[in-house]
């Protein structure tokens, strides 16, 4: 099955979420994204409010700005996984191929 990455930034990085959303616990690698500034958004699915404990997540919004960077990890998801993070992102986010500052291409979730 083909593997694809994923960067997160937030609650995706919770054992717990990983655990629900997943099934099992990812291992990561450290690495940034440039041009992006964090802001904040509210949670109102209840599911994913009991998953991630938060009623508050935090959303990637383009900045444009190279000085801007967002430290997160990387994780290698099945094509399977990366659909069932869709389902556990919020219609606020929408799922974009980047690159990162390792140099890999990744999806992360931003504003939509």
């Amino acid at each position: 099955m083909a593997e694809v990455l994923l960067f997160s930034y937030g609650t995706l990085q919770d054992p717990a979420v990983q655990q629900a959303n997943f099934g099992r616990l990812l291992t990561g690698t450290p690495d940034s994204l440039t041009g992006f500034v964090l802001g904040e958004i509210e949670i109102t699915d209840p599911e994913v409010i009991a998953e991630s404990g938060l009623t508050h997540h935090r959303i990637l919004h383009p900045s444009g700005d190279p000085a801007d960077v967002i430290p997160g990890m990387v994780f290698r998801l099945t094509e399977d996984e990366l659909a069932a993070a869709d389902l556990y992102e919020a219609e606020d986010y929408k799922r974009v191929l980047v690159t990162l500052a390792s140099g890999l291409e990744a999806w992360v979730y931003v504003a939509a």
